[in-house]
């Protein structure tokens, strides 16, 4: 048997899909002899894990590409994750059987926005917290003797590492030195769930809330801004991106020293109502939903109409709700309602929201955070009618392959902060 390059293209994504799935036993019945001693199925599971918590969800599969030496027939495809583009490189002998396997990451590169005056500003690094869930992080200090006014960035759902990338785009480090560049200090940082995946016990994940992944580094970080030597302690902002901007309200309902808070695409929908509102966008975003696209959002719908049961929520496994996320999860988030709370703040807030974000949406949660705090005179409301959910420009529909063009947060947003923190 000697396999066409179109047939090993096809056990080559099929071997791709098997990983993605996290179905080791059946990737590992593709191997050869030799492979399957080199390469079992607990070490492919192992290295597959390690690579995903660096490299992050998965973006976008490219087509394979192929090319053959010494005899091998090599299929590649390309996968760009969030935060790499990792080639995985499969080589077949001649009875069409994986001989050879390589994981092989592509650097990208960070280009500063021009808006960014690098001679304005140095950076230093810093730990969040102490013990086995320390934190590393970077202060971004405007040159000067200060004392600065200080903002903390807290990321959006999921492992983000301090500069919350996202394909070769990098929004948070675009904000910490756009807002250096005018006299302002920035402390980002690497989320608990990105720095420590490994250190999280079954026990752990499956009692996670908000409070563990989120609000106890965040308010950490707001304290290590406090006692920096160059930071103004009573002007210490926060700034929330994503589920960071949801979780604002309760950042400030527990540290009411904060000077003011900024909302970038928060949502205030409940997150299961967000999460199937996503997914029939992404369906249908080509105007040709599958078959099997529909039985999905089917299901998806009844695991989201169970959660609108406040008795059927105490009784339930992780299989029937959305993304099997944790039930902890979920009730915490169902229990603590951002807009409820967020009239309850007398801070300053700042209220940001992409015109072409299909994950927050101008319609519903914009609207909600208006319809909530519009005849507050310290609250102010900003819409960028052409950025999308990372607060980059583009134009028509967005979607998630837009995430790997490399683009920067429109310096709108920087002119749109810097003077609302130093005025308030």
């Amino acid at each position: 048997m000697n396999s066409s390059f179109e047939e090993l293209k096809t056990i080559a994504g099929n071997f791709v899909n098997l990983l993605l799935k996290a179905d080791f036993k059946s990737a590992t019945g593709r191997f050869d002899d030799q492979m399957k001693i080199a390469l079992n199925e607990s070490k492919l599971e192992e290295t597959w894990i390690n690579l995903i918590a660096e490299a992050g969800s998965l973006l976008q599969l490219n087509p394979p590409h192929t090319t053959e030496t010494k005899g091998n027939k090599i299929i590649i495809i390309r996968c760009d994750f969030q935060r790499a583009i990792i080639d995985i490189q499969i080589v077949f002998n001649e009875q069409g059987q994986i001989s050879g396997l390589n994981f092989i990451p592509t650097e990208t590169e960070y280009h500063a926005p021009d808006y960014a005056n690098k001679s304005a500003f140095h950076e230093r690094d810093v730990t969040v917290g102490e013990g086995k869930w320390a934190l590393t992080g970077t202060l971004t200090v405007p040159d000067g003797s200060g004392p600065f006014p200080g903002l903390v960035l807290v990321h959006g759902s999921g492992p983000n590492d301090r500069d919350e990338t996202v394909g070769p785009n990098r929004p948070f480090k675009d904000l910490a030195w756009g807002l250096a560049s005018n006299g302002i200090a920035v402390l980002r940082y690497d989320k608990r769930t990105f720095k420590h995946t490994k250190q999280f016990t079954p026990d752990q994940i499956e009692n996670i809330t908000v409070k563990e992944e989120v609000i106890d580094d965040a308010l950490l970080a707001i304290n290590l801004m406090r006692e920096t030597e160059v930071i103004d302690p009573k002007r210490v902002f926060y700034l929330g991106h994503s589920l960071g901007a949801t979780l604002a309200p309760r950042i400030g309902q527990q540290d009411n020293e904060l000077a003011g808070i900024i909302i970038m695409a928060g949502i205030t929908r409940s997150i299961e109502e967000t999460i199937l509102d996503q997914y029939t966008y992404l369906y249908n975003l080509n105007g040709k939903i599958t078959e099997e696209q529909k039985a999905e959002l089917v299901t998806l719908k009844g695991k989201v109409d169970k959660l609108k049961d406040p008795e059927f929520i105490e009784n339930i496994s992780r299989q029937d709700l959305p993304l099997e996320m944790p039930v902890a999860y979920w009730k915490d988030l169902h229990d603590h309602n951002p807009l409820t709370i967020v009239k309850t703040l007398n801070i300053p807030i700042l209220i940001l929201q992409g015109g072409r974000d299909y994950q927050v949406l101008e319609s519903k949660d914009f609207k909600g955070w208006k319809d909530a705090l519009n005849q507050r005179e310290n609250v102010e409301f900003k819409l960028f009618p052409r950025l999308n959910h990372l607060f980059i420009e583009g134009e028509g529909k967005s979607t998630p392959q837009e995430y790997l063009v490399e683009g920067h947060v429109d310096e709108k947003v920087i002119k749109t902060i810097a003077p609302w923190i130093r005025k308030v």
